[in-house]
Formats: C-alpha cells, structure tokens, sequence
C-alpha cells in the first residue's frame, strides 16, 4: 500500500472514533520519532486497528544497519548507567510508575486500539506493570548486593558475589500483551544496570513506543533504551547477533530458533513461550466460582494469552451441571469494538489468528466434537471477532487437543479419576500454567504440586501467579525457560563473579612439608569438617 494512501485511511480512522485520553494521529507521530533508524527515508509500514483493519498509523522499517546502531549506541552509554546507584535508577522507575497511572487511560486507549481487547484487559496492563516497576524499584539492590559465603577452610577464605550486569540486553515483544510483555522484564534489566533494544511486533509497536515515551520522561538517560520497528525475520537475527542477552516472548517454534542463535554466541536467553493450559476442578469445588474463573481465563484478550485456559477437566457427576451454568454464563456476554468499560471480551488481534481458530474449531466439529457455545465468526462486530466457544467431546486426533489455539476456545473433559486426570493433564509438550479449583485449599495445592507447569494458581485463572511480582513464573518443558519476576527475574541480566580472599597459607603444601603429609593433614580436616553442624 502507498504511504499516501495509508496516510488517508489513518486520517479517516481517527475522524471516527473520539478518545476521551487525547490518543490520535499527532500523538502516534511524536511516538514514531522515538524509532532508532540512521535514515528519515525508510520504507514505512501501516499498523492496523484490529476491531475495523482500518491504518492507525505508520513506523519505519528499521534494518540490520540500523540495529546495529542502536546497540552501538547502548553500549556507549552502558558504563555510566552502571555506575548510578540503584536507589538512582528506582527513583527513575517510580516516577515511570507515577506517570504510567496518570496516562491509564491514554495508556488502555492505545493497547485497545493495536491489540483488539477489552478495556478490563487493558487496564491489567496497566496494574501489572506499574506492580513489576515498584517491585524492582524497591527492591533490586537487595536481590543484587554482594553476598558473602564461607570458603573451603573456615576463617582462612572467604569468598564474596558480586553481581555485574550484562551489557545491552535485547528483547523481542509479541503483540498480544504489548505492555507487560514489552516493559516489565525491562524494568528488571534497567534496574540491574543493562542498557536495552526493544524490537516489539509489527501490530503492537506504538504501545512499546509509548512505554519508551513515558521512561524518558521519567529521567531515563539518553541511549540506554532504543527501539526499533520492522520485520521481525529480519530485525530479529541482527538483534541476536549484537546484544549480549535475549529476552523472547512467543512461539515454541518461533523460540527454538532464537535460543539456537543464542547458542551460537554463547549468551543467555530466556524464552516464554506457548502453552496449552488445563483447569483442574475437585470434587468438592464451588461451580459459581469456577465457571466465572474458566470464564475469564479461557477468554481474557479472547484467548490470546499465553496463559489463558483451552483445556478443562470436570468431575464426572458435575459436568451437567457445570455446562448449563456456563451456557447459561456465556449468553450474557458481550462483545464490542467499544473503547470503554462494561465489555466483556473484544476483538482477535490477526487475521491469522481468526483463522487459525476456525480451522481448529471445524477440524473438532468434523471429527466428531459438540459446540455446546458459539463457533462462529462475527462479523457484524467486526471482521477479527469469534464467538467464545465451547466444545465437549474432543479427542487426541483432533488439532485443539494439543496444539495451541490461542483464541477463544476451550475444550470440557470429563473424568472419574483424578490420578488419570492429571496424568492427561501432564500429556502435552507444554507446561507453562494451569489452575486447580477446590474449597480444599491443602488438596488443591497437593494437586498443583502433580501438575508440570511453571505456575499454578489456585482457586484463580491466572493473575494470582502473575501478580506475585516476589515469586518466579516462567514455563517448562517446550513452554519455555528463563523466569520472570522474583530474584530470578532480575538476576538473569547479570553475570555473577566470585572473588575469594586467602588468609594465612594457601591451600598448598608449604615449602615445608612434603605431599604425603599434606594430603593427611588435608584428610583429617575434611573428616572434622563433616563433623560441624554449622558447615554441612
């Protein structure tokens, strides 16, 4: 599409719609100037508005050369950002925590804009980072002071662990959360003293760019954070090949080929990647309560989460009755385009994502599976919306049994057993989150002990593990590696180096003693040693 015409259409996109938060075409375009490209001349590229596919605006398509500048760029200005103390660079992020919830409503206007999604889901951006700032603001000198540890000979050697940060930290933003995922585990690399090249996706990149807008009003130096816009299959292996760590938020495929380049450079990579999500529901659970909580896990963002729930297994005698109340549940829904609160679920972001769910859902429905709700596109509500959809009787050899959908499908399972229940729970390459529903709390928490993902929340669909900014979330199996938030969350931008002080002799032979004498001195130390409560 020409630039001209692009720049037509935007204009007629926002003559359409009134925003209370002031968004509009002069802001996407001060936002666009904070895009690193060593040329004004580059080929432009039109972000579109899921709810109508209407151009909201255009960004440059950076290029390797100009990824390579950015990290250049970072890496000068590296040294001194290091050198601030860290109650320094949390000033800077509370005042970014300030600001962010002075602009929630420019902010939620922005993200519903590129993502498609309810208003409610919106603001969790917001409320999530805004937790994830303070959190590191407050509490990343603790997580990264020198440690003291005992060395091999009590008194003679101590050794200490300093905590360095890596360098130019690199991370590549999928569009479905473009806020959490392109802002928080910044905020823990910033805090660690690491300067940053944000490239986030094609469909979501202003919201990044405003994210980076509101950092540098906060104080944040010049260079230390870059962001670049383009074409992920060419920005991303230049991005890889020049920072000194990789942060990836994606597909498992998609990633594998990130941690391969990775690998490559011998630097460190952290991946979240995809998930096919159970809920796990107990004898004794209370049906109101975990049919609003499948309810807003399987269609927050109308599925596009990576921890949204797609599968759940009900207890055999409860399914009845547990289907007609979430029927009954998903008639009062509502659906809209609207930029305002009172929605319950909004748009698909893709068009590769509206037909990824209709081919999931034909596929079951062919091979023999019931929509109990839904299954159809709507484009009376605009061309990416789909009805929240259930199915009942889904098999192994049907594609929403394992592969991931991510949209607004989940599938009901019956069982009898709950030892067989977790067992098909467990059987999926996947393993990033999951939830248990019980008004046992101890028996819902020995049961999320069973299950093989990196977070479970209990008697919640998802935003209790996410929310405990203290505590690590992050997937395993082929949902990923790495974790965000916590000590590891931080940790994970920096190198450790050990320095060990020597007192009195080394851990030698003296010039003295012969070898054989040494080694049973040495032997009779080590068995004294074993006998010391306090040094096991």
């Amino acid at each position: 599409m020409q630039g001209s015409a692009v720049q037509a259409r935007s204009k007629d996109f926002w003559a359409g719609h009134a925003f209370a938060s002031g968004l509009d075409g002069k802001l996407l375009e001060h936002l666009s100037a904070h895009v690193t490209t060593t040329s004004s001349a580059r080929e432009r590229f039109p972000v579109y508005a899921p709810f109508t596919l209407e151009p909201i605006g255009t960004l440059p398509h950076c290029t390797p050369e100009d990824v390579a500048d950015a990290v250049r760029r970072a890496r000068s200005a590296q040294p001194d950002w290091a050198s601030v103390s860290f109650r320094d660079r949390g000033r800077i992020l509370l005042r970014f925590h300030d600001l962010l919830l002075e602009g929630r409503e420019q902010a939620q206007d922005l993200i519903q804009v590129e993502s498609g999604k309810a208003r409610r889901y919106a603001l969790e951006e917001i409320v999530d980072t805004a937790l994830v700032a303070r959190h590191y603001a407050i509490h990343a000198a603790r997580y990264l002071r020198p440690k003291r540890h005992r060395g091999a000979v009590p008194l003679l050697t101590t050794a200490f662990e300093y905590r360095h940060p890596v360098g130019v930290a690199g991370f590549i933003i999928p569009w479905n959360f473009p806020l959490i995922l392109g802002v928080t585990d910044l905020i823990a690399a910033l805090m660690a003293g690491n300067a940053a090249v944000l490239m986030p996706d094609v469909q979501s990149s202003f919201t990044a760019l405003w994210a980076a807008d509101l950092l540098y009003q906060a104080g944040l130096p010049p260079d230390m954070l870059h962001v670049v816009t383009g074409r992920g299959q060419l920005l991303g292996p230049a991005l890889i090949d020049a920072v000194d760590f990789v942060m990836f938020t994606g597909s498992t495929r998609t990633g594998k080929v990130v941690a391969r380049q990775a690998a490559d450079r011998l630097i460190g990579c952290s991946l979240e990647l995809g998930g096919k999500n159970s809920m796990v529901v107990l004898e004794c659970a209370d049906i109101e309560a975990t049919v609003d909580g499948l309810i807003r896990g399987a269609f927050v963002a109308a599925g596009q989460t990576c921890v949204s729930i797609e599968r759940a297994w009900i207890p055999a005698r409860m399914l009845s009755e547990f289907t007609d109340r979430l029927v009954e549940r998903l008639r009062t829904m509502k659906l809209s385009p609207e930029i305002r609160y009172g929605i319950d679920m909004g748009s698909l972001t893709l068009p590769s994502q509206l037909t990824t769910v209709e081919a999931h859902v034909q596929d079951a429905v062919e091979r023999g599976a019931e929509v109990l709700w839904g299954g159809r596109a709507r484009p009376d509500l605009g061309p990416l919306f789909y009805e929240p959809t259930v199915l009942r009787g889904v098999t192994p050899s049907m594609r929403v049994y394992a592969e991931e959908t991510f949209g607004p499908v989940v599938s009901l399972y019956s069982y009898t057993s709950l030892d067989d229940a977790i067992e098909r729970v467990n059987d999926t390459v996947y393993g990033l989150s999951a939830s248990v529903w019980s008004k046992d709390v101890a028996a819902a928490v020995r049961v999320g002990q069973r299950i093989r993902t990196g977070s479970v929340n209990v008697n919640e669909s998802y935003a209790a593990s996410w929310s405990a900014t203290s505590s690590p979330i992050g997937g395993m199996k082929e949902s990923g590696m790495g974790r965000r938030h916590g000590a590891e969350g931080i940790l994970k931008y920096t190198q450790a180096q050990t320095i060990a002080v020597q007192r009195g002799f080394p851990l030698a032979p003296p010039p003295s003693m012969s070898e054989q004498t040494y080694a049973d001195i040495l032997m009779r130390l080590l068995k004294v040693l074993r006998r010391i409560p306090g040094l096991r």
